[in-house]
């Protein structure tokens, strides 16, 4: 599988993901510049964390209108793969490819901080290879990573088993007490109705190197790759 790795203007993270699917996971990796209009025959997409055009209107608000963003929505209207890390994440619910939105956290403070997540559900290639018993640690740092949806969106996205993770305490406990940003429900991350979407604001890519003494994340990227 090919991986095609999107770098807008401010990106901070794409250069962590490049280092960890081509140099720790051994895979193809293209990088996409935001002007591109053209994959490259990139079979995943992957749209990295940092703060696109510096966050400014609002998180994703402009880099939705990137030229590389109209053949992204090609891609995954298609089938495609695409997963949106952070403010990846929130470039997709702007495009439209993930329903919800990313607010201001509770706390209007920027966070970066390790929590813990849990996988929702196995019905999906980003959790299938992933135990529903343990949590993982996984590094978060956002300002706006509030999850919000109106009742009935996420109505249905708790109907169709589309939510990723959740917020939970080391021992995997679902509480408000360890939902680091008000997130609805503790949801850190969902995928779309065809299972080809996904998006979450956890930060994977740094937690996948022995160097910083946590792999937690390399397990998620093994089952990315084991089932898509």
């Amino acid at each position: 599988m090919k991986f095609g790795v999107v770098t807008f203007p401010g990106s901070n993270c794409d250069q962590d993901m490049i280092y960890v699917l081509e140099t720790k996971l051994g895979q193809k990796v293209e990088k996409l510049w935001h002007k591109d209009s053209d994959l490259k025959g990139a079979d995943f997409i992957v749209l990295p964390g940092g703060f696109s055009y510096g966050d400014y209107l609002r998180s994703g608000a402009i880099a939705k209108l990137s030229p590389i963003m109209m053949e992204v929505i090609k891609h995954a209207n298609k089938g495609g793969y695409v997963m949106g890390i952070c403010n990846g994440f929130q470039i997709l619910t702007e495009s439209g490819l993930l329903e919800g939105a990313l607010l201001h956290n509770n706390t209007q403070k920027f966070i970066c901080k390790n929590i813990h997540l849990k996988a929702a559900s196995n019905s999906n290639a980003i959790t299938k290879g992933l135990s529903l018993e343990r949590s993982f640690k996984i590094p978060i740092a956002h300002g706006e990573g509030r999850f919000y949806a109106p009742k009935n969106t996420i109505d249905s996205i708790l109907e169709n088993d589309q939510v990723l993770f959740r917020y939970v305490s080391e021992d995997g406990l679902i509480s408000e007490e360890f939902n680091p940003n008000g997130s609805i429900n503790n949801i850190a991350g969902i995928c779309n109705k065809g299972r080809n979407v996904f998006g979450m604001m956890p930060h994977p890519e740094r937690a996948s190197d022995s160097e910083v003494n946590n792999e937690d994340g390399t397990l998620i990227f093994d089952s990315l790759l084991k089932y898509c």
